[in-house]
């Protein structure tokens, strides 16, 4: 005899049926293939970074007290190119600052994130003409991940306050004046961590106009899931203009799993977790061509991502947990 078709409300229980097994066995999954904890491991030849004068020197541990008042970590990944600029125009906005304000101290930290080109003879070239207290070049044994490089130059910091900058140079650096005031108006800052990030947010509907259908739609979906799975109260996650107090960078950046595309958005996970207040301040931002990022498969990376870092903390796997770098 021939089987007979579903009715519709029978049809609608075993597709249920089917997606509640699916979800349970991608948790399965989540929870089965994930590192317990982040591997904070330093090769020999990253505890070292050359001085202006070609001497090999100890980097310092954001565990020790800080000597600055400011550190700018820049992760670089064969930016040979864009970071003269980027580095022309940070400097240049130091120094003036320096000039009006001499108890005003910074340093910069190019992290190379093991690139094959001149990267890091490029950095060397500012830490000589300004001297390896002020310019540091932070060479990786391999290539990390973008979020592998900030936490490297993180760690390695002296700063009261930690500021994230890309190499490309697409934020007006200037405009980390909006994004201390960000800083600022959260205080009182409970156990001296905040957060304040620079956002793209109001320049969407511009941005929107110059790109296609396609990178619309994806952006729209990483923004929907980004929203539905991780993060409810920052509208642009993935500005690299972050500024972090040293003991919000510390318990955020020790904790942190992921190390490419979607740390930022596992990074501000674990704030909102650990009850870090974030403020989200509007900057200048220019898109600048040779972005690393390969639009359909970088997103469909990242939403990987996203649902892995939602199942893996809901189901355990992962912990809000503080370890030190070996």
């Amino acid at each position: 005899a021939m089987a007979l078709p579903l009715s519709l409300p029978e049809a609608a229980a075993v597709l249920a049926a089917l997606a509640a097994l699916l979800l349970v066995l991608i948790c399965i999954i989540a929870h089965v293939t994930a590192i317990k904890m982040p591997t904070l491991h330093r090769h020999e030849e990253e505890k070292f970074f050359v001085n202006d004068e070609g001497r090999k020197k100890s980097v310092p541990s954001i565990h020790d007290r800080p000597t600055k008042e400011l550190s700018v970590v820049v992760p670089s990944y064969h930016e040979e190119d864009r970071l003269p600029l980027m580095m022309d125009e940070a400097l240049d906005y130091l120094e003036k600052r320096q000039k009006r304000d001499p108890s005003f101290t910074y340093e910069v930290i190019v992290v190379d994130d093991g690139s094959k080109d001149q990267t890091t003879k490029v950095a060397m070239m500012y830490c000589k003409k300004y001297g390896s207290d002020k310019v540091r070049v932070l060479s990786l044994v391999k290539n990390r991940g973008k979020g592998g490089a900030v936490r490297m130059g993180v760690f390695s910091s002296r700063g009261k306050k930690i500021l994230m900058a890309d190499a490309d140079g697409a934020t007006k650096f200037a405009d980390i004046e909006k994004v201390e005031e960000g800083l600022k108006n959260l205080q009182p800052w409970p156990n001296q961590m905040a957060i304040s990030c620079g956002s793209r947010a109001h320049l969407e509907k511009d941005s929107i106009a110059k790109r296609s259908y396609f990178r619309t739609l994806l952006m729209y979906g990483f923004h929907f899931l980004v929203w539905f799975l991780c993060v409810k109260e920052i509208r642009d996650t993935q500005c690299g203009f972050k500024l972090l107090t040293r003991e919000a960078a510390l318990r955020t950046f020790s904790t942190l799993h992921i190390e490419r595309w979607a740390f930022d958005v596992e990074l501000l996970y674990i704030a909102q977790r650990l009850r870090i207040p974030i403020a989200e301040v509007a900057v200048n931002w220019t898109e600048i061509e040779g972005s690393k990022l390969v639009p359909f498969w970088s997103w469909l990376q990242m939403g990987r991502d996203l649902l892995f870092i939602r199942l893996r903390y809901m189901t355990g796997a992962w912990q809000l947990e503080t370890r030190k770098y070996n």
